[in-house]
């Protein structure tokens, strides 16, 4: 009696010679951008190490599912996101009092622009947002994605990227209005407690981050800008 036909395991649809060619082609075009995307969203290179390796070790158990040219970078964005949702959510479960000392120290680091602009207030308003609209601001700004691309690395509708990016950009230039009403408090403050030859702190409103418009002024720690209205 002739036995029963094996259905093929997904991994045996194509030659492994092929499969790995594949695997090699996705990981030459797309290493570097989410290498990037991973650095910029952890505090350690290697943890960013990690987060690649656990990203390209994904699609090389579900090469069957990573989609065909462009599409494969957003598919490998989704699955870092995830990878590093994981590490963030075991990072607080270890050192909670590291995570909370971590952040104080960078607060209080001075974060400089490519023109010597002192964007520390522009650091803290960014990361007094929530999560979700760093996010968001995140893969525009620093990613350079549209609301298509975005849309399909989190899961959504591209109008409900529309929706939740402009809200993002309110709360964000709430945010740094407040630090901007802060800061002549705070000058003032330091000038007065000054010798009499120092000069008088400069209020973050005097700087060209006050003069330019929201949708110019840098992410921290990172050369790109946030466009100008919608990106198409």
């Amino acid at each position: 009696m002739p036995s029963p036909s094996r259905r093929p395991h997904p991994q045996e649809s194509q030659p492994p010679d092929d499969r790995r060619r594949r695997f090699e082609d996705v990981y030459a075009a797309n290493r570097a951008r989410i290498l990037g995307y991973a650095l910029r969203r952890t505090n350690d290179p290697q943890d960013a190490a990690d987060v690649l390796a656990e990203t390209f070790l994904t699609a090389w158990r579900r090469l069957d599912d990573v989609p065909p040219g462009d599409q494969a970078r957003l598919w490998l964005y989704g699955v870092a996101r995830r990878v590093l949702a994981n590490h963030h959510r075991g990072e607080r479960r270890r050192s909670a009092l590291a995570a909370d000392l971590g952040s104080r120290l960078r607060d209080g680091l001075a974060v400089q622009d490519t023109s010597g602009v002192d964007l520390t207030g522009v650091g803290a308003a960014f990361r007094g947002l929530p999560e979700s609209d760093r996010e968001l601001l995140a893969l525009v700004g620093w990613e350079g994605l549209d609301h298509g691309e975005i849309a399909t690395v989190l899961g959504c509708s591209r109008n409900a990227v529309r929706i939740r990016l402009h809200r993002a950009r309110r709360r964000f230039a709430r945010a740094l209005a407040r630090v901007d009403a802060d800061a002549p408090e705070t000058a003032a403050h330091a000038t007065s407690a000054a010798p009499a030859t120092s000069a008088p702190a400069t209020p973050l409103h005097a700087t060209s981050l006050h003069a330019a418009p929201l949708h110019a002024a840098p992410l921290p720690a990172a050369g790109r800008r946030i466009p100008n209205g919608d990106p198409t």
